[in-house]
Parts: structure tokens; C-alpha cells; sequence
């Protein structure tokens, strides 16, 4: 079976995701009845790249029962006319049609971007207030919250599209002035960096403590870059970082995006798709760091698809999860895998 030639991303922290490669390894699902929330994913038509309601459902259909997901910001179907600081409400449009079409049970009984979080640009300072009334509108009782990602290091092998982002903007004063439109509004944030800003992150949940934010993908361990082969080093400094933002009650973390290149694995590069055995081996030091410092009602599991996709399927990843949580208790499973996404997104019918 041919496997296809390898391609990166345009953010090349991920590589793109090639059925053919990934149908090389099937596995028999672990713990099939296990409800889900999977709290991550993007859907997306770029670059040659189709990831879409019919996509995701289809991941989803290879086995693991996943009641809703949570849509996150992707820039994808930007209004192209009106104002600039208004065209991301089309994406929150964009992701409610999704809502909808999966609202039929025509795409199975998953409820598809059941919430949604949108991008809204918080540099507008209290300029954001509106953009953020607009994206409510629009969600139709399904928009949650925002993510302005503030992905920055100084190595553009690390950065990647992220390059031209300012350095330091979780601690920029206009930013903050958007950001202190959330919390009125009931909104909350998703954080989008990488290891080194963990501390500029604590800062800002400390500065905010009602509002309600996600860490996204363990805090964006870096793997690639001058972080290259410095696992032993910089391991460490991510785990002490964890820690320390653990302690702000208002933060919680997504556990996965550790199948983006961004960690420094290649397992995109080998003749066959890793299996979920070796997945949990490679992940558990950064997923078990994260529950232990946070507890299992502060973690959630993530697919964070497509991106993910590039490193291994949907059955793969989630069986890797739960090999990881195999000794957590019974509630403790609940949380990681349903109770605390939907507590956060306010999904609650779902657990």
C-alpha cells in the first residue's frame, strides 16, 4: 500500500495527514463505551487540505464514543469584506452551520461543535467588547469563548508562521484591556504558546482570576529548533513551569497537541503509524506532570484534529489516552475524559 510522500504544514509544527499511512494501523478500541467530550478540534478547507464536518465525523465513527466536541479558532472562513476587527465572527457562523448540520443527526449522534471558541483580536483593547457581543450573536448559544494565540520565540525554526507575532503580548497593556471584556461577558480564554511563555501566561491568570482559561496542548512543550535534543534540559523547565501556573484555581490545561512535531517526535517519518502503546510511552511523562500538578478535574483529553492527525489516527490517540489513565479511578476518568470539558465549556447535558 503506498503511503504517500510526507508534507508539513504551513505552520510546520505538524505534518499533514495522510489516510492511506494511517490506515497501516488499526486498533481495537479500549474501553469503547466510555463517553467523550473532545474539547479540541479545528475544521478547515486550505492549503489542499479539507477537514470538515464529513472528516471529523468520520474520525470519529472509527470507534470511540464521542458525544460532543468543542470547535477552536483556526482563522478558518474569515469574513472576506467589512470591517477588519468584525471578519472572525465568520468563523464563529462558519462553526455553528457545522452545529447545525450535526444538530440533524444526519452525521451521526456526536454533537459536533456543541461549543464553540472564537478568535477575537484583544489588542483592540475595549474596542474587543463588540467584536465579542457580534461573536455571541452569532454562535447562537453556542459560542464559549475566544483564543488569541500568543505562540512567539525568537528561533523561526520554532516559530514557524508564528514569527511575525509580537514578543511579550499576554503582557501588553491594550491586550489586557481586551481581555478584561471576557469575564462580563461570561466568556473564557484558550491559551495558545509555548513553554518558554508559561510564566508571561501565569502572570496573566493571576492578574485575571475571573476569568475562566484553558492551556492549551500541556503548555506547548518545545522539541524542535535550538530545543532540539535537549529533552533531558528542558523537560524540567516545562515541568516547573506547569506547576507554577497549576496554582492560579482559574486555569485549566488540555492534555494532548503532543502529536505535532512542535515535541520533537518523528514518528510522521516512519514506515508504520506508531501504536497507542507507543504513544502513551512518549506522552505520559508531560500528560501524568499535568494531572499531578493540576488534578483530574482540571484536565481534559484532547484530539486536537487535524494537526494531530499528521502523527496518528483518531482510534490511536484516544486508546493512547486511556492507556494512560488506565489506573485513575472511575470519576477520575470522568473528569479527563467528559465532566471537565464540559464543565468548562458549559456542555453539561453531555456528561
Amino acid at each position: 500500500m503506498a503511503t504517500g510522500s510526507i508534507g508539513l504544514s504551513r505552520s510546520g509544527m505538524y505534518a499533514d495527514p495522510r489516510p492511506d499511512w494511517l490506515a497501516l494501523r488499526r486498533e481495537e478500541i479500549i474501553d469503547p463505551n466510555r463517553p467523550i467530550v473532545d474539547p479540541h478540534h479545528h475544521l478547515w478547507d486550505r492549503d489542499e487540505q479539507r477537514y470538515l464536518i464529513e472528516e471529523i465525523t468520520g474520525d470519529i465513527a472509527s470507534g470511540h464514543n464521542i458525544v460532543a466536541t468543542v470547535y477552536v479558532e483556526a482563522r478558518s472562513m474569515y469574513r472576506a469584506a467589512g470591517l477588519e476587527a468584525f471578519r472572525p465572527v465568520g468563523e464563529v457562523e462558519f462553526a455553528n452551520g457545522a452545529a447545525a448540520m450535526s444538530a440533524s443527526g444526519n452525521y451521526g449522534p456526536a454533537a459536533i461543535c456543541a461549543g464553540i471558541v472564537g478568535h477575537v483580536n484583544l489588542l483592540l483593547g475595549e474596542g474587543a467588547r463588540a467584536v465579542l457581543e457580534a461573536e455571541i450573536s452569532a454562535g447562537q448559544g453556542r459560542f464559549r469563548g475566544i483564543r488569541h494565540s500568543s505562540a512567539w520565540d525568537a528561533d523561526a525554526n520554532v516559530a514557524g508562521m508564528y514569527a511575525n507575532r509580537p514578543k511579550g503580548l499576554l503582557l501588553d497593556s491594550n491586550f489586557r484591556k481586551g481581555f478584561a471584556c471576557l469575564a462580563p461577558l461570561g466568556l473564557s480564554f484558550d491559551a495558545w504558546l509555548f513553554h518558554p511563555q508559561i510564566g508571561e501566561f501565569t502572570d496573566l491568570a493571576r492578574a485575571f482570576p475571573d476569568t475562566r482559561i484553558v492551556l492549551d496542548h500541556c503548555g506547548g512543550p518545545i522539541g524542535l529548533g535550538h530545543y532540539a535534543g535537549r529533552r533531558e534540559e528542558t523537560f524540567p523547565v516545562w515541568k516547573a513551569s506547569i506547576r507554577e501556573t497549576a496554582k492560579c484555581p482559574n486555569v485549566v490545561v488540555k492534555l494532548g497537541g503532543l502529536a505535532m512535531c512542535l515535541l520533537g517526535y518523528d514518528f510522521h517519518q516512519r514506515p508504520m503509524p506508531p501504536s497507542s502503546e507507543e504513544l502513551a510511552a512518549a506522552w505520559r511523562p508531560y500528560i501524568e506532570t499535568c494531572i499531578e500538578a493540576f488534578g483530574p478535574g482540571r484536565c481534559m483529553f484532547e484530539s486536537n484534529f487535524p494537526p494531530d492527525k499528521g502523527q496518528c489516527s483518531y482510534q490511536v490517540i484516544f486508546n493512547a489516552f486511556k492507556r494512560i489513565a488506565a489506573n485513575c479511578s472511575e470519576t477520575e476518568k470522568t473528569a479527563l475524559f467528559s465532566k471537565t470539558a464540559a464543565d468548562f465549556y458549559r456542555l453539561e447535558c453531555f456528561v
